[in-house]
């Protein structure tokens, strides 16, 4: 017990290191945003935040995860930034939902993060400044594109600044923690297909209560105590539930997709992703010419992906990703080699590829 003592007396010494050390960087922090306000620039750096975290990951030799690392400076660089004013930051969804997730794990939970109810609110919220950035899905794995947001950005000129992926963890969850009080349980329909399997196995005969989202599902299993939900790890935190069972998702390594949307271009990193929307000539082999440019370069498209315009009958968007930035001089060619063969091009943003 007293090596034990001796161990705790040493981590409370280095916490408090840590302390003054986070004191000392935001005095610093406060200093170089009196610096840009001299200059009239940007507070918030994307670019310089990657940086820090990509450098100090290099450095790291020692027993702490790199993962956990980019984790603790992403929060401590969200309240550096909050020292001067929070960032606005709108999002799809009531809180709680996976994209609440995302936009947590991408600015930091010192972030001003605002609900929207719906994909075309958060556009609406960035396009008129209330917010400066937006969070929206774009993909899942399994269920494919969101072709709500690709139409949205057909009516507005937001670019895309960044994109994260982020893993579909489903989990049971209510006020008690036990499996043998539930009488029933909440979910939205997306949650429950994607569970099946697991509810069949583990709780034959329990009604599914149908949710408006998962949030919703959290909400409504926290007011009855014979009542469990399936919802996110942030819905068991923000709602006050206990885990029944983590992690009840049939399909493991699911994926979302979300785009970080702003109306600031990202300058180029040197691992960058463009997106681009555009329409081809109703004529044989239009496609091909359309997208031949990019072998030459040899370019890698990553994604294409077509849905109707909504303007004419048969007439087709087609959304691709590729690997490099707009300055890119040999993606630049190839984007302007294709534009006589398109009825309608847009360039979405180039922007750091997502991990």
């Amino acid at each position: 017990m007293k090596k034990l003592d001796r161990l705790r007396k040493k981590i409370d010494s280095i916490d408090e290191e840590i302390l003054d050390a986070l004191n000392r960087r935001a005095e610093v922090v406060l200093e170089v945003g009196r610096a840009k306000r001299d200059k009239n620039a940007k507070f918030y750096s994307p670019v310089r935040e990657n940086e820090v975290i990509k450098r100090l990951q290099k450095l790291n030799k020692g027993h702490f995860p790199n993962d956990g690392l980019k984790s603790v400076y992403r929060e401590i660089m969200s309240a550096s930034l909050s020292i001067e004013e929070p960032l606005k930051v709108a999002y799809f969804g009531p809180k709680a939902t996976f994209t609440h997730l995302a936009a947590l794990r991408y600015f930091g939970s010192s972030a001003d993060l605002m609900p929207n109810e719906s994909i075309k609110k958060v556009f609406e919220a960035v396009d008129s400044g209330k917010a400066e950035y937006g969070v929206v899905p774009i993909e899942n794995s399994s269920e494919g594109i969101v072709s709500h947001t690709l139409d949205m950005f057909m009516d507005n000129d937001l670019n895309i600044n960044g994109e994260m992926f982020l893993e579909v963890a489903h989990h049971l969850l209510s006020k008690s923690g036990r499996k043998g009080s539930i009488k029933k349980i909440y979910s939205f329909y997306q949650p429950t297909a994607q569970c099946r399997g697991w509810l069949e196995a583990n709780m034959p005969g329990i009604p599914i209560m149908e949710a408006t989202s998962s949030a919703n599902a959290a909400e409504m299993a926290a007011k009855h105590k014979d009542a469990a939900a399936i919802a996110t790890e942030l819905a068991a935190k923000v709602y006050g539930l206990r885990f029944v069972s983590r992690h009840i998702e049939d399909m493991k390594r699911n994926f979302t997709r979300f785009l970080i949307i702003s109306q600031e271009a990202h300058p180029k990193t040197g691992k960058d992703k463009t997106s681009i929307m555009f329409s081809a000539k109703d004529r044989p082999g239009a496609l091909y010419e359309v997208l031949a440019p990019f072998k030459r370069a040899k370019i890698n498209l990553t994604k294409i992906e077509s849905r109707p315009s909504r303007r004419k009958a048969w007439e087709y968007i087609f959304f691709v990703d590729m690997l490099g930035h707009i300055e890119d001089k040999k993606l630049q060619h190839a984007i302007d080699s294709m534009k006589d063969a398109c009825l309608f091009l847009k360039v979405l943003g180039s922007y750091p590829c997502g991990e």
